[in-house]
């Protein structure tokens, strides 16, 4: 299909392999137009767009089980360009589901990618949400998804979130996740900035059903003249609710970075925990990589990368 042409060249240029469209359950978006749109039995997946925003509701029906990830590949190409998402995304009682996200902003010189997403787990429901940004070179750009999640009961949820490729330019995080009794959430987060690249990772998840499971994963890069800042936040508010926080950025060169760890109990039976750490590369790492030959930046990048993987 011609209009998939230049989104499948993005990904060949990302390095990646295009994923199988038009075969599979997907959405292609360039902007707000859709490109290529496919649904299939149990998932229903309509998209529209106008000059303001783009619009994407997805429901897995009721007991179905996705057995192929459903895509949804965002991007823009022209050389200055903004592109606004609404997502409501809604699983059904024990439905499964996995979302592979791929937004791919390699060619504008300046970019505003905006994502406002509600999000439904209902009971017994799993969904796997695996969001990958690809940049260029320029950091002239702004990514700035928010999303409302609500976890019903027995729901799992496992996000990971990352942007490995490119300028980051800024990046602006805001997640806020209630996790219902006995449900499961588990969001990772992993960034490398570099230039003057700005980080902002807000992200709260809720504890509020009994026996509810939360953990806030953190692995942020920053060198060059970037900033992160972090702040990932766990309310353990009923009977039985476990969460941990877990953040570690690493700093080079004039960087700056940030965590804040923020607990909160109000139920005698809950318990949250958190780590943060904040530093340089290992020392004897990088000693034991730069006696097999390697230079002092290839040493460290080697070692920042193994740690966002």
């Amino acid at each position: 299909m011609a209009e998939l042409r230049p989104i499948i060249r993005l990904f060949e240029r990302a390095g990646r392999k295009p994923p199988a469209i038009p075969d599979e359950a997907h959405l292609v978006a360039y902007g707000h137009e859709i490109a290529s749109l496919k649904s299939q039995p149990g998932l229903r997946l309509e998209a529209g767009g106008d000059s303001d925003h783009l619009s994407v509701e997805i429901v897995v029906e009721r007991g179905v089980q996705l057995e192929r990830p459903v895509h949804l590949c965002m991007g823009l190409f022209e050389r200055h360009g903004i592109q606004r998402v609404r997502l409501s995304l809604t699983l059904e009682p024990g439905a499964q589901a996995t979302l592979w996200s791929h937004c791919l902003f390699d060619t504008p010189l300046s970019a505003r990618h905006e994502m406002d997403g509600e999000i439904r787990i209902m009971e017994s429901a799993t969904l796997r949400y695996q969001e990958a940004h690809f940049h260029g070179s320029s950091g002239d750009i702004l990514v700035a998804p928010r999303a409302r999640i609500k976890l019903e009961a027995g729901a799992r949820l496992h996000s990971d979130f990352s942007l490995l490729q490119g300028r980051v330019g800024r990046l602006e995080v805001n997640y806020l996740v209630d996790v219902g009794e006995a449900a499961v959430a588990e969001l990772l987060s992993r960034v490398y900035g570099y230039g003057k690249d700005a980080i902002v990772l807000r992200e709260r998840l809720l504890l509020s059903g009994a026996g509810a499971r939360g953990l806030l994963k953190t692995r942020v890069a920053v060198r060059d003249d970037a900033s992160a800042s972090v702040l990932g936040a766990m309310e353990g508010l009923a009977a039985g609710a476990r969460g941990h926080v877990d953040c570690m950025e690493v700093v080079r060169d004039r960087a700056v970075a940030d965590a804040v760890p923020e607990v909160r109990v109000t139920h005698p039976q809950a318990k949250v925990t958190h780590e943060a750490a904040i530093g340089s590369v290992d020392a004897r790492q990088l000693e034991t990589l730069m006696a097999r030959g390697l230079t002092p930046d290839e040493a460290v990048d080697l070692i920042v990368r193994g740690m966002l993987a």
